[in-house]
């Protein structure tokens, strides 16, 4: 007799951007409202010590995608071009018969804009060029994106922001996607990603979501400003980066910039809940494996940073949900990051009979980590740092609850992050932890040549600015991504199909069979 199999596990891939692990409540915060995440978490894998890879909007998602640190692929910092010949999630994903489908924001740089999609659902919301290039020539910090303390001082409330029009068409396109695949009579499984730009800055938003707070329920940073004198190196460079010499950023300019941060979460956890209520009543939620996450993290005042571009907690920590069929809900305190997403949604696709990756992963499945086959001081964490405030590259490791961050350019930070959550005591140097520095520090020499690094990148900008250059002249055609609608194929059209009534039916979630005639007509 032959075993029923049951199909591979579709996949849903939900991203915020800019969301730090500390504003929501399942990690702890006691203010954020977050309803459909938070019910989401109660059902799922709660990975407590989640990292990106990289605290940078491209990179980190090219890290995410790849399973590999995104300086392997030239990933530097927010105009760096993933090559079109580098491994992705998706294409691994097809490789294994799998649909995929991308709605909302990747921030791919450079000529492919689908990298292993099959399709895309929106165009992106930043620009696909290599204008954001950094130059480390400047030892003072140039920011090519223009970042500046205006999106603190200016919060508060509007009545629509650009953000706003892209997240909505997002969770609009995401939606009908669900209810297209839940449709379909082709058996095969999906890999849907729903990226959303929010609660990124400028920190703006609407009265219906501004108004779920009150100033008084707001807390304040954990840690206070940091005088400029007393901050470590690249904090300084930053302050220069973030124009922090323009503004005077008082205690209600960071009270109301979190309330705005607060309210545009609670925003995109509401988008995010239409998406999973959608997979919800197509059914398709029994088998689909559900993963949460956000690109990056963000300071949000704390020791008065804004935004990301450091190696420091709030930055580089975010959310990981994974709710995955027939896994009991847990939560999981191993140390984990990006890269090892790409090896565990594999493990879950192919049932642990995992093909050999084209490239050399940089992650690990965590499905040993659920079910204790793995110690904690196994699963190192990588995260690294080469974009606009950097003046050299930035390397970071930790191991169990040790961190340590080092740059050519810096003096070493070693944090023990178990008795120091907040990463204001540098224990670098100690000699009763010189066995621990060594260790970490070997970690980061076996993942990086900070040589041949700093020169990559170097290298990378130089060719970069001399394109850019030529692309500004307007000779070209952009890169930008053009979504593509076949109107031939929507609602109800001619040229041989059935009447609008049998379309309508076929299009009608659960199907109906046709009812037959109590009174069949004469021939």
């Amino acid at each position: 007799m032959t075993a029923v199999t049951s199909p591979p596990p579709n996949i849903l891939l939900l991203v915020a951007d800019q969301l730090t692990a500390f504003a929501l409540p399942f990690y702890g915060n006691a203010v954020c409202r977050t309803p459909n995440l938070s019910a989401l978490a109660e059902q799922a894998v709660v990975f407590d010590n989640a990292y990106c890879n990289f605290p940078l909007c491209a990179p980190a998602r090219y890290a995410l995608q790849t399973g590999q640190l995104a300086s392997r692929v030239g990933g530097y910092d927010n105009a760096s071009e993933l090559p079109a010949a580098t491994p992705t999630l998706p294409y691994y994903l097809a490789s294994l018969g799998y649909e995929t489908s991308l709605a909302g924001k990747m921030h791919y740089v450079g000529p492919d804009q689908l990298h292993g999609y099959h399709e895309r659902l929106t165009t992106d919301i930043y620009p696909s060029d290599f204008g954001w290039t950094p130059d480390w020539r400047n030892k003072v910090p140039f920011g090519p994106a223009g970042m500046s303390m205006r999106s603190v001082v200016e919060s508060g409330l509007c009545v629509r922001s650009l953000q706003f029009d892209y997240d909505d068409e997002v969770a609009n396109k995401a939606v009908q996607k669900v209810y297209d695949l839940a449709r379909r009579r082709d058996p095969k499984p999906f890999f849907l990603t729903v990226s959303f730009t929010h609660p990124h800055n400028p920190y703006v938003t609407t009265a219906e979501w501004w108004d779920l707070y009150a100033d008084d329920a707001i807390d304040a940073p954990r840690v206070p400003p940091i005088a400029y004198d007393q901050r470590d190196p690249h904090s300084q460079r930053l302050h220069w980066l973030f124009r922090q010499d323009e503004h005077v950023i008082t205690a209600d300019d960071t009270q109301r910039a979190r309330r705005a941060y607060y309210a545009n979460i609670s925003y995109v956890d509401a988008q995010m809940g239409r998406v999973l209520r959608s997979l919800a009543q197509s059914g398709l939620d029994r088998n689909t494996v559900v993963v949460f996450t956000a690109d990056h993290g963000e300071m949000l005042g704390e020791r008065g940073l804004w935004y990301k571009y450091t190696l420091l907690e709030p930055s580089v920590r975010v959310p990981l949900v994974m709710r995955i069929p027939h896994e009991a809900a847990c939560r999981c305190s191993q140390p984990v990051s990006h890269v090892d997403l790409l090896p565990t949604l594999l493990d879950l696709a192919t049932r642990g009979q995992v093909p050999e990756p084209v490239d050399p992963l940089d992650g690990n499945s965590v499905m040993p980590l659920l079910h204790s086959k793995r110690s904690e001081s196994d699963h190192v964490v990588a995260a690294e740092f080469t974009g606009e405030g950097a003046i050299a590259p930035m390397l970071c490791v930790r191991r169990g609850d040790h961190k340590l961050i080092v740059s050519p350019v810096d003096p070493p930070q070693l944090f023990d992050l178990a008795a120091d959550p907040l990463e204001l005591n540098n224990l670098a140097g100690r000699a009763d932890l010189a066995g621990v520095q060594a260790q970490l520090q070997a970690d980061v020499d076996a993942r990086w040549d900070v040589d041949r690094l700093n020169e990559d990148v170097l290298r990378s900008q130089r060719r970069r600015r001399w394109i850019q250059d030529r692309l500004a002249s307007g000779d070209y055609p952009a890169w930008d991504y053009q979504p593509f609608v076949d109107a031939s194929a929507q609602f109800v059209r001619g040229g041989g199909q059935s009447s609008p009534t049998m379309v309508k039916g076929l299009a009608r979630f659960p199907y109906v069979a046709p009812k037959p005639p109590d009174q069949p007509r004469d021939a």
